[in-house]
């Protein structure tokens, strides 16, 4: 199988879930007399590998450090949400979240209004440890592959207009990317039909029931008339 269809730069959305690292939430003065919900913790690890699948198998992916130097420079809109959606907590724009890389990741620190129901939701599940993950959404503006395809290096990414989320039961990494359909469809003409055949049987089988990228292939596929 010829697995240098991966060295395309995806044009969609992408999203990466992490199990918390310090993340906490407390009581912290919001300089008028009143008192802020803060938040902070680490929506991305960098330097540490983990694995990911395509349409193609599985693979290695790494986002390295200074992956967030541009787009931090340029001031990226993002907003701090629950589950990658619903109404915006806090945002970069009005300075209610900040986000910096450390040696760690991408930080996270949020000030978030107590009063808003929520945020009453959020301290509950996250005190009785209902939600434990953090995921950020992001386009890939430069990505490195190893010479045999088996290792994806994230080098640089846009979070404008994504997000950083705190998630009550992040999607695997390995099912986490989302693809564009066509261009995953358009991919798949590489490969002979019995591989398609066999490679649509496979994942079915490891993803029951089909996750919808799966099912958007087999589409596009068929629409494609491949």
């Amino acid at each position: 199988m010829d697995l240098s269809a991966r060295n395309t730069t995806p044009a969609a959305i992408e999203r990466r879930s992490i199990p918390f690292r310090g993340d906490e939430l407390r009581s912290a003065p919001d300089g008028t007399g009143g008192e802020v919900l803060r938040f902070e913790g680490y929506a991305s690890v960098t330097e540490v590998g983990y694995e990911m699948q395509d349409w193609l198998g599985p693979f290695t992916e790494v986002v390295r450090a200074g992956a967030f130097t541009r787009t931090l420079a340029e001031n990226a809109d993002v907003p701090f949400l629950l589950n990658h959606a619903g109404m915006t907590l806090a945002r970069t724009k009005s300075g209610t979240l900040r986000l910096a890389e450390d040696s760690t990741g991408l930080h996270v620190e949020a000030d978030l209004d107590p009063a808003n129901p929520d945020v009453q939701g959020l301290r509950s599940a996250m005190s009785r440890r209902d939600l434990d993950e953090m995921s950020f959404g992001f386009w890939v503006r430069s990505q490195q592959w190893s010479p045999d395809y088996s290792q994806r290096d994230i080098l640089d990414v846009d979070l404008d207009h994504g997000d950083v989320s705190v998630v009550n039961y992040g999607a695997n990494p390995a099912t986490s990317a989302q693809m564009n359909a066509r261009d995953a469809a358009q991919d798949l003409q590489r490969l002979t039909a019995d591989e398609r055949r066999a490679l649509f049987d496979r994942l079915a089988v490891e993803f029951a029931p089909a996750p919808p990228g799966l099912r958007l292939w087999q589409a596009q596929a068929a629409a494609l008339d491949l």
